[in-house]
């Protein structure tokens, strides 16, 4: 079914910028972004595969010090108790924690200068998930949504072929807070997969017709529901939200009798040699679903991988929850390089914020939005690179500094929609889908 908005499980959320924003300059070539969306569609029109998403959630704020940013000169009391390790490219390092992340480097780029204002997690992801801050405060239980989500403006301005839908969510829990539609409607909503695909009975509802129903009479049903809807659609031809839902009903049609989009979800047709590269675990196999549904052409899938709101214990935790992530990570980016899939899927590894400086008296790291790190692999990303920079205590960032709005029009623009469109609510208020916010551009070849 798809899933409007639902709760989730809870937590406790080299030129410097100025030289370069001339004339909206987007690379040293000078490229605005206009300019780089016509080449965009060119490509396409060539024959081009175009470019989907795989956006994987780390749902409570991930620490940047045991991940992407360690600090190995910094205080003990702020270093922690892991290492840096060298990766496969020169000068980069990276946490203990990651030793096979560490070997696809050369694939990544590192953004360890984004920040925002938001130390809550309510307030938090709906500005990572949407590239929107929230208007008013929002505590860190509030699920919210005043603003579209990513896959919601994705779902909008793409199709997906084959009756898939175009946005697709992998949560095991419940669905990302804030990553409905809003105003665009349920067309625009995420298909909620909430079934566990490491669970050897792994099944996706929705994608098979029900038992004893074939599908002759599958159609019979559908015809008359039509003839007996039509007098009503007719008197509700001006409700946006009739008209939402019928749609929606085309969409889950679409779904159930779409042989393709059945095998798209059938993580039976991998070897297990695979299957094992991506590691067992509900996160790796997560990994390998999102790569076959790119793979079929969706256009954007979510990956939720929640449980980093580490307050308490954290380097016990993460010693049991790393590999799982690295395991996953380091395995979807190996198989989309093998397949050739890399260059037309952009993957993004994120939370709400990063942790806190100081470790605290219960062995963890509180909320820190003033920084955290984000990876970002594929779509034509330069890899082996580090963006940005925080100081010695990885408090905040001491160089390119980058916001949510940053990376929310990079992300448009590699999916090759026009960040800078304008929408209207059914109330008539405009909203542009992004405001403000420049591509960033180290991450455009």
């Amino acid at each position: 079914m798809f899933v409007h908005l639902g709760r989730r499980h809870g937590n406790c959320a080299g030129l410097n910028r100025r030289d370069f924003l001339k004339v909206g300059g987007l690379t040293m070539l000078g490229l605005t972004l206009g300019d780089l969306l016509q080449l965009r569609a060119e490509a396409a029109a060539g024959g081009a595969r175009p470019v989907n998403c795989i956006f994987l959630w780390l749902d409570g704020g991930p620490t940047h010090y045991e991940t992407f940013d360690p600090k190995p000169d910094a205080p003990a009391e702020i270093r922690g108790e892991f290492k840096p390790i060298p990766t496969a490219v020169s000068g980069i390092q990276v946490c203990e924690t990651l030793p096979l992340t560490a070997k696809v480097i050369a694939h990544c780029a590192i953004i360890r200068s984004l920040s925002h204002h938001d130390s809550n997690h309510g307030g938090g992801i709906h500005y990572m998930f949407t590239g929107a801050p929230t208007p008013v405060p929002v505590g860190c239980g509030a699920s919210v949504s005043f603003h579209p989500s990513y896959g919601a403006f994705v779902a909008h301005e793409r199709t997906s072929p084959n009756g898939l839908p175009a946005y697709i969510q992998l949560s095991t829990g419940t669905p990302i807070r804030s990553g409905g539609p809003n105003f665009l409607g349920p067309t625009c909503a995420p298909f909620v997969i909430a079934a566990n695909p490491n669970n050897k009975a792994f099944t996706v509802r929705d994608v098979t017709l029900p038992p004893g129903i074939d599908a002759a009479r599958f159609d019979g049903r559908r015809a008359l529901m039509q003839q007996l809807s039509q007098a009503q659609r007719e008197l509700e031809a001006s409700d946006d939200a009739m008209r939402g839902m019928r749609g929606y009903q085309e969409k889950a049609y679409s779904l159930v009798t779409s042989p393709a989009a059945k095998a798209a979800f059938d993580l039976s047709q991998e070897p297990d040699k695979l299957r094992d590269s991506y590691g067992r675990t509900t996160f790796g196999q997560s990994c390998l679903l999102a790569r076959r549904l790119v793979e079929a052409g969706v256009p954007f899938t979510t990956v939720q991988f929640g449980g980093w709101d580490h307050h308490t214990v954290l380097f016990k935790s993460l010693k049991e929850k790393m590999p799982a992530f690295d395991q996953g990570f380091s395995g979807l980016i190996a198989d989309l390089h093998t397949r050739g899939l890399l260059e037309s899927t952009l993957v993004i590894a994120a939370g709400e914020f990063g942790r806190t400086p100081k470790i605290n008296k219960d062995g963890g790291r509180d909320h820190w939005a003033s920084a955290m790190s984000v990876v970002v692999a594929g779509g034509g990303v330069p890899g082996g690179q580090v963006i940005g920079a925080t100081d010695r205590d990885g408090t905040a960032p001491t160089e390119r500094f980058l916001k949510p709005e940053d990376l929310a029009v990079t992300l448009y623009t590699k999916l090759g929609i026009d960040p800078r469109k304008e929408f209207h609510t059914s109330l008539g208020r405009p909203v542009p889908m992004v405001n403000g916010g420049e591509p960033i551009r180290e991450l455009f070849g």
